[in-house]
């Protein structure tokens, strides 16, 4: 992965912290606790909704966004995770949320980063983002995580 260094929220903090100050070379293994990640499982994000509230067709998978209870402002990105019997569960947990990650670490390449890198707070060029001027789509969000195999 190319990341900008420097609490640009291009990767999770635990990961930065463990890369903070290392040098092409350093190589760790890390476990990122859910609290560090991406939070505890909350059951009170997942709700069971008739389908025909649902757009149609309506399969496993599906994403849509909506408030978690009605008093809510806050948006979240519910997921289908199951449909049966005119009903759907819908979890806005992220698919993640309540494991330990483990990850393995290792510094290919530390370089300056570009006043254009600063101040767009991600990395452009040959594995980051890169912009186009036109109107063309700039793909997903978070496109600019890229990974890089291991030789």
């Amino acid at each position: 992965m190319v990341y900008l260094h420097g609490g640009y929220h291009n990767t999770l903090p635990k990961i930065e912290e463990a890369l903070d100050g290392k040098e092409t070379g350093y190589s760790t293994t890390i476990q990122v606790e859910p609290e560090d990640a991406f939070g505890e499982y909350d059951s009170e994000l997942v709700k069971i909704e008739p389908v025909e509230r649902l757009p149609q067709p309506l399969e496993v998978g599906m994403q849509f966004e909506g408030s978690p209870d009605d008093d809510s402002e806050e948006s979240v990105i519910f997921t289908v995770t199951e449909v049966a019997d005119g009903k759907a569960v819908l979890d806005g947990n992220h698919p993640l949320a309540g494991i330990a990650l483990r990850f393995e670490l290792a510094v290919t390449e530390v370089r300056a980063a570009s006043e254009e890198e600063v101040a767009h707070g991600h990395v452009h060029g040959a594995h980051g983002r890169h912009h186009h001027h036109d109107d063309e789509d700039e793909g997903e969000a978070g496109d600019h995580f890229r990974s890089q195999p291991l030789n």
